[in-house]
């Protein structure tokens, strides 16, 4: 942060700083959000953060800051360009230009954990219709505005046929209303493997919260570093700048990190506030530097660079070459002024919602043909008992004795026959029937069908 900073006042950047702590010195203080109860002023007054790599601490219910800050301020747009800089940091990559569009709030990021049996634990993935849109929307009005030639969304909705699926969806629906722009969707797996082989063919990314978060950092390490990618965290007033790689404390204070990663966020900040002649001053001097082959030692190879210089000499050199521009690389040039990209949401309308069932989760050990059997003894008369699965397969009825089983089990009930109306009152009762039986739930998730479209997983067999 000090060496970004430097850079920032000798190119002349109109900033005035306000310096805030957050992360593992907070934490140390007893203060559980990891940020100090100031520093929500600052954000929301200047409504600009550059952010250090910081730390949470792991276990012991701490929440990841970033994530925090994300979420608080609804930052939903994680913007992460990754380039490489052949032939001065090695990739088998060098025709390698992308931009990485994450989707910054939802996802499995909620932290909504919970264990629920001795053998089980569980995490909720959320995804949302408005979320989804948002972030699409974002994506192909940056392809827009930036000259970008495609879009390519990844999921796996194969398999998470609802919450994948719906992104998916959104995506195909959203990228009708751009017709100059091309779109393709891809797989996570398949993808994530020809993106590490074959980025080239890749322009623009748009992802969901996790998919975003890895592949961002593998699209970044095969330019060459991990070390070299500045992010750019947007939301609707408030907008964070960071470097994509996480904090480093055997580095600290040793004069030895790349401050790079920080400084590129830098710039990608310089240009949110409008100041694009600051942000192409400081990029082509860092492009002129990585030129001429002065590397910090995570880049530094014998036959490519010309001299390894720690984190204040690196500063230094950028800070020489203010006004130049690289002689072989492709420099940048910055708008001066120029308005933060915004998006509008359509209105949709409301579904008409079914109560169709319950998925009931108990815990128990024993064979499940015994479970069955008890629950079948213990049913509402408007409902019936579909199936059980355990860990997603069916095992009841007609389950294969071969399928390996634990403590969770999912008892899916509908209504015993076509035509009967189910009400909150039959779920209830059938909850206060298995709890006299022994069998007290973990949790329920109802069954709804959306405009007659069932809104839930259909088990194998139905």
């Amino acid at each position: 942060m000090e060496a970004t900073l430097r850079i920032l006042a000798a190119a002349g950047a109109d900033l005035d700083i306000e310096r805030i702590t957050i992360g593992a010195n907070v934490f140390d203080q007893g203060i559980s959000s990891g940020i100090e109860p100031g520093a929500w002023d600052s954000l929301r007054r200047t409504k600009v953060l550059l952010k250090a790599p910081i730390t949470t601490p792991q276990g012991g219910g701490f929440k990841s800051v970033n994530v925090t800050i994300r979420k608080t301020f609804g930052l939903y747009a994680n913007i992460r360009p990754c380039i490489s800089y052949a032939p001065y940091i090695p990739t088998q990559h060098p025709g390698m230009d992308l931009v990485i569009i994450r989707e910054n709030e939802e996802d499995l990021y909620g932290g909504i954990e919970h264990r629920q049996t001795q053998d089980v634990f569980q995490t909720l993935k959320l995804i949302t219709r408005p979320g989804s849109e948002r972030i699409i929307r974002y994506a192909f009005e940056y392809a827009r505005r930036y000259h970008r030639r495609k879009v390519t969304s990844f999921t796996k909705d194969n398999i998470m046929k609802l919450s994948d699926g719906t992104f998916h969806k959104i995506f195909n629906e959203v990228a009708e209303e751009y017709p100059d722009i091309e779109s393709e969707h891809w797989i996570i797996d398949i993808g994530t493997a020809k993106l590490a082989t074959a980025p080239e063919q890749f322009d623009v990314l748009v992802l969901p919260n996790l998919y975003g978060d890895i592949l961002s950092d593998v699209a970044a390490e095969i330019t060459g570093s991990v070390g070299l990618a500045g992010s750019a965290n947007i939301g609707e007033e408030i907008a964070m700048f960071e470097a994509i790689h996480g904090s480093a404390p055997p580095l600290a204070g040793k004069n030895v990190a790349n401050p790079s990663g920080l400084l590129m966020g830098a710039v990608l900040m310089l240009v949110h506030l409008g100041l694009g002649s600051t942000a192409t001053s400081i990029h082509n001097a860092w492009l002129r530097t990585i030129e001429d082959g002065i590397h910090t030692p995570d880049i530094y190879t014998e036959n490519r660079s010309t001299k390894q210089v720690g984190t204040d000499a690196f500063a230094d050199a950028v800070i020489e070459r203010l006004g130049e521009t690289p002689q072989k690389l492709p420099s940048t040039l910055y708008p001066d002024s120029e308005e933060p990209i915004t998006v509008k949401l359509h209105d949709r309308p409301i579904e008409v919602k079914t109560l169709e069932g319950i998925d009931i989760f108990v815990e128990f050990r024993g064979e499940v043909d015994d479970l069955g059997h008890q629950i079948e003894a213990h049913l509402n008369p408007n409902l019936t008992l579909v199936m059980i699965s355990n860990r997603g397969q069916k095992v009841y009825p007609n389950g294969a004795a071969e399928t390996f089983c634990v403590d969770h089990w999912r008892c899916r009930f509908q209504a015993r026959e076509p035509g009967i109306v189910l009400s909150t009152a039959d779920l209830i009762d059938q909850l206060a029937r298995l709890n006299a039986a022994g069998l007290p739930f973990i949790k329920t998730e109802g069954l709804f069908a959306f405009d007659d479209i069932p809104g839930y997983s259909l088990s194998q067999g139905q």
